[in-house]
């Protein structure tokens, strides 16, 4: 299972832990005024808190994450509670396959150029070839972008394809040859699977896949996805390259 970087982490526990010091300072009235530039200031005044109080840390660092947790956790059942009362409302317009009105929702959070999620692909198609009656399969982009270059650009393409109703056929083709993945390749493929090349490529660079990609990593980052792929199955959560033994012992549990 590809993850977020330990630097993504750090960076965002690293703006809370200032937030809070900077807070501290204008609270105890010692930085007077903001009257000078606050950043050689600011540092000194921070640098000397550390030093008598490294407890602060620590407890800042606590409470960011206790915070983050409990957010997550909020959205985690507010997106399960969805799952099961109003699953249309999950899926929006994400592409789909399987089956057009299961009683089993699958959501997939994926990424074109996670080595592991290719392998889950090719598990995830053995799955549905057994259950594609009963289990509608969702996808959700979650390029993770800090390690993989063309997993926003891969996401753009397969974006673009499914406004021409070629989703799920790119969507094999990318993670076939994860290998290629570049510009060259996906203009290539779009010609390949009979695509209107000229809009493919308007639509790959359009603000709409941007904010249809976007809006789908806001909502794996409110539920807390850290790594590809990661999956939601009527409430259930699988993580990692799951393997066909196990998608089939969690549709029997969620169904029983």
């Amino acid at each position: 299972m590809k993850k977020l970087g330990f630097r993504s982490h750090l960076q965002r526990a690293a703006k809370w832990v200032g937030f809070v010091l900077l807070s501290w300072l204008l609270v105890m009235g010692s930085y007077p005024a903001l009257a000078e530039p606050i950043s050689s200031q600011l540092e000194e005044q921070v640098l000397q808190i550390i030093r008598k109080h490294p407890e602060v840390i620590l407890e800042s660092v606590r409470t960011y994450q206790k915070q983050q947790q409990d957010q997550q956790r909020q959205a985690q059942q507010a997106f399960v509670d969805q799952m099961k009362t109003n699953p249309r409302a999950v899926i929006g317009q994400s592409p789909t396959i399987g089956a057009k009105a299961g009683k089993v929702v699958l959501v997939e959070f994926s990424d074109f150029q996670c080595p592991y999620c290719a392998a889950a692909s090719a598990t995830l198609k053995q799955f549905l070839a057994k259950h594609g009656d009963e289990v509608t399969l969702v996808y959700k982009h979650f390029p993770l972008t800090t390690i993989h270059a063309e997993a926003m650009p891969a996401a753009k393409a397969a974006w673009a394809a499914g406004q021409q109703g070629k989703f799920w056929e790119y969507h094999d083709a990318l993670f076939t040859n994860q290998k290629q993945l570049g510009a060259a390749f996906y203009s290539q493929t779009a010609k390949t699977l009979g695509l209107d090349v000229q809009r493919f490529e308007r639509d790959r660079s359009s603000k709409a896949a941007e904010a249809a990609i976007v809006q789908d990593l806001l909502l794996g980052e409110k539920l807390g996805v850290e790594g590809t792929p990661f999956f939601v199955m009527n409430g259930a959560v699988l993580a990692g390259s799951v393997e066909l033994p196990e998608l089939e012992a969690t549709l029997e549990k969620v169904k029983g």
